[in-house]
């Protein structure tokens, strides 16, 4: 079969994805930019322009920002407890003489296997007043049983317990591949030196470890602004809406008002916020390998 041949069979295997890729990426993220621009009538399909007074809007309301707000905060009442979770497991599994490690990863891991719709149904049955699981144990405890959704601040704390709780084992796996990546024989080195545990974990691991940290809050920082099921199914109708993202946002728009040009342009509005976070994070993604590679490259010359 001679070249020719056999790029045409090349182009004929590739064919099928950019089909799909055409037909449910590319066309929907044109067809929703179009949709920013204009007011769509639900029952007759019809498009009116109306130029950028969706983006308009979408500044001057202020409800936007302070979806951006309330995401931002669940986040990080979330992803500390996560990463600090995850990182004393992963040491803790990652020795030898601990039995049963594999077991565990795997059932630490199990939540991240549970669909985001059953974790948030789950949580708000637990959760909720009076006869959730939680408030039958305050209860026989001899308290007061707690309203968790009339309270903004504990709506928010309930649903980054739910996001931790999902995916901690996730960044298990990864912790636990970064720690059996580092050299046995630094780890012995510094043993010799009288290196105490805690010294070994932060002046060998941790710095061992920053790519894959570096790449665990990257992903995290993404997948965090785009949190949807569990804002929507755990509570609903927390006072201030305390609990309401931007992807929630965007979803009450487009599904619950039908204001699909209006949430065409929160669509967009996400985009640019993940955007900035993305450069921001790759920008120091890319200093710290630099920054590596520049002290690797030094200690050969040395």
């Amino acid at each position: 079969m001679n070249y020719k041949k056999r790029s045409r069979y090349a182009y004929m295997y590739l064919l099928p994805f950019f089909i799909v890729f055409l037909i449910f990426s590319l066309f929907p993220i044109l067809y929703s930019l179009i949709l920013s621009f204009c007011d769509m009538d639900v029952l007759s399909g019809k498009f009116t322009y109306v130029g950028m007074r969706n983006y308009k809007r979408l500044i001057e309301s202020g409800f936007f920002f302070k979806t951006i707000g309330n995401t931002i905060l669940i986040w990080l009442m979330s992803i500390i407890p996560q990463l600090t979770i995850a990182f004393v497991l992963s040491l803790i599994l990652s020795n030898r003489w601990f039995r049963g490690r594999m077991i565990l990863r795997n059932i630490y891991y199990f939540p991240n296997l549970v669909t985001p719709v059953t974790i948030g149904l789950l949580f708000g049955a637990m959760f909720s007043y009076p006869g959730g699981a939680i408030n039958n144990i305050i209860s026989a405890l001899g308290l007061e049983a707690v309203d968790f959704q009339n309270n903004q601040m504990l709506a928010r704390v309930v649903i980054a317990i739910a996001i931790c709780w999902k995916n901690f084992g996730f960044n298990i796996i990864y912790f636990t591949a970064g720690i059996n990546s580092i050299p046995e024989e630094v780890l012995e080195a510094a043993e010799v030196d009288g290196a105490s545990s805690w010294q070994k974990i932060t002046k060998i691991t941790i710095p061992l470890m920053k790519p894959i940290l570096i790449y665990v809050m990257v992903t995290s920082i993404i997948g965090g602004l785009q949190m949807f099921d569990e804002s929507k199914l755990v509570f609903t109708n927390v006072p201030g809406d305390a609990t309401t993202t931007m992807v929630k946002y965007l979803y009450d728009s487009a599904f619950v008002r039908f204001q699909f040009g209006y949430a065409a342009a929160v669509a967009y509005g996400i985009f640019v916020i993940i955007a900035i976070f993305s450069v921001f994070s790759l920008i120091v993604t890319k200093d710290k390998s630099d920054e590596y590679g520049a002290k690797k490259t030094g200690r050969r010359k040395g």
